[in-house]
């Protein structure tokens, strides 16, 4: 077992108000996890600006808590059987960042797909749909501020980018809810992600059961590369 990290995370990393967000949160489970692939359960909303706890009791596994004993998400070794389809290209994925943007999208701060936040503090991140096809895409190209000194980008920032573009592609192609939430994420990165570089970002839908929807996210070079392939479940709120 190792030792305990205590971690208070920033305000603006969250997506919800008030919320960490959960890509971010388990990209730092995943680190402390290790393994080649990793899933994340989230048991609990995990609030900025609040202590919490960091640890791996064996290899493979993690969580984080409030205190000692509640635990407020987990990871797990696990795999994955995803066959992803191929990535747009990137002039595709600029055209999908070129119709979010002119849209009437809400504004918000969101770590990962908020307009208002400053580069650096945020992924600035804008999914949106690729025509004649059940897909959102995105072109990135991560800013200085959110690598290590290395240039590469840390696993937090990598899980980051697969979680949004999940969310909006229940959103649009599986009518999920307002409210919903990523309740597990399982992520593998095969290939290393660097600030500066352009990448292609896209999501698509897998399956609904009622409140529950699995979506799958993939980051890729502009080349078409893979770099990171996830699996997520969102769940909407109960109604009433």
């Amino acid at each position: 077992m190792t030792q305990a990290e205590a971690l208070i995370l920033p305000e603006y990393v969250h997506g919800y108000p008030d919320v960490v967000f959960g890509g971010y949160l388990a990209g730092l489970l995943a680190k402390h996890a290790g393994g080649e692939v990793v899933r994340v359960d989230f048991r609990r909303a995990v609030m900025v600006g609040t202590p919490i706890h960091v640890s791996s009791r064996e290899p493979g596994h993690a969580a984080c808590t409030a205190g000692e004993d509640t635990v407020l998400v987990e990871a797990s070794p696990s795999a994955l059987t995803l066959d992803p389809p191929p990535a747009p290209s990137w002039a595709a994925a600029r055209s999908a960042v070129e119709i979010a943007l002119s849209g009437a999208r809400t504004v918000t701060d969101c770590y990962g797909c908020g307009l208002a936040c400053e580069p650096g503090r945020g992924l600035r991140l804008f999914p949106s749909e690729l025509p004649d096809a059940r897909m959102m895409a995105a072109a990135w190209t991560p800013d200085a501020k959110l690598a290590d000194a290395t240039g590469e980008l840390p696993p937090e920032v990598v899980w980051s980018a697969l979680d949004c573009p999940g969310g909006r592609a229940a959103f649009v192609y599986s009518g999920m809810g307002r409210g919903a939430f990523t309740a597990a994420l399982t992520a593998t990165q095969v290939r290393p992600v660097y600030a500066g570089a352009d990448y292609v970002s896209h999501a698509w839908t897998v399956g609904r059961e009622g409140r529950k929807h699995t979506v799958g996210v993939a980051l890729s070079t502009a080349d078409g590369e893979l770099c990171a392939l996830a699996e997520a479940l969102w769940i909407e709120p109960r109604q009433g």
